[in-house]
């Protein structure tokens, strides 16, 4: 992000050219990008016909693709890293509103040793009931899960644009630096890789509960029509119901917050309607 900055500026610095502040009321835009993701540590409760168990504070961390050409700007590869797209319309000169999708990948730590209570049916091989201050190994046939496919956030979002490029003593005509603020809430919809007490692996889409969250970023505006965004989103994530095995009587449930820096770009456009009538 440092070397993007300083070349950001170095083109600012060549426009020297002055005129009007670009408008945005009635465009549309649209951007596609990548992000990373933050997470804190969770409680995950399990539940099914013959066991009944949360595990505390479990760490989990993204999964970023590696960064290649191939990966990231291939068509045919472009859902696959931690993507971000979204379109939205400005309903004034400084207000949009917008529907997207946050698609970053979650991964629960192999490995890790987490306190658990509940009870197990024995049936299983693990212990049978965990009381007090009893621990559990993740280990692969105790657990893995994953929402790699992934931990898609769509969400409606409403936001705020201000032109800082005269605070910053800029006044070109083809650049403009905004400064960005927004609240978003919306659905979770992943797809959740699982495999639980050694039972078949399910991985399915499933709408799974809800979150919240805001950003706020530097929109950089070049030539009225094309854009780069970086912005910090935080934000609150609760499912309450998470598809695990393919028997629907077994689910889990958990909430956690998270960090997501992104980068994106984008372009904005307006439609314009044509004139039919003619003057007689």
């Amino acid at each position: 992000m440092k070397k993007i900055s300083i070349v950001l500026l170095l083109f600012i610095m060549t426009l020297s050219s002055y005129g009007q502040e670009i408008e945005n009321k009635g465009k549309f835009f649209f951007y596609w990008g990548w992000n990373r993701g933050y997470y804190s540590d969770s409680d995950i409760s399990f539940k099914g016909q013959d066991y009944a168990f949360t595990l505390k504070n479990v760490k989990a961390s993204d999964r970023p693709t590696k960064l290649t050409i191939n990966n990231y700007l291939n068509p045919g590869n472009i859902t696959i890293p931690q993507t971000n797209y979204r379109i939205g319309y400005f309903l004034k000169e400084n207000y949009t509103i917008s529907l997207g999708v946050d698609h970053m990948k979650y991964v629960v730590n192999q490995g890790q040793t987490v306190n658990i209570n509940g009870n197990i049916d024995a049936s299983y091989g693990f212990q049978e009931n965990y009381i007090g201050n009893a621990t559990q190994v993740l280990s692969d046939d105790f657990l893995k899960l994953e929402h790699t496919d992934g931990l898609n956030y769509i969400s409606a979002e409403f936001s705020r644009f201000d032109n800082i490029s005269s605070v910053i003593g800029l006044h070109a005509e083809n650049f403009q630096i905004n400064l960005t603020e927004g609240i978003g809430a919306g659905l979770l919809f992943p797809r959740t890789n699982t495999s639980l007490l050694g039972k078949e692996r399910y991985d399915e889409f499933h709408v799974s509960g809800y979150g919240v969250s805001a950003r706020v970023g530097l929109d950089f505006t070049f030539y009225k029509y094309f854009f780069m965004m970086t912005e910090f989103k935080a934000g609150y994530i609760n499912m309450s119901d998470i598809r695990t095995t393919q028997n629907k009587a077994d689910s889990a449930s958990q909430s956690f917050g998270y960090i997501e820096p992104t980068i994106v770009f984008g372009g904005r456009f307006r439609f314009k309607s044509k004139n039919k009538s003619k003057r007689k």
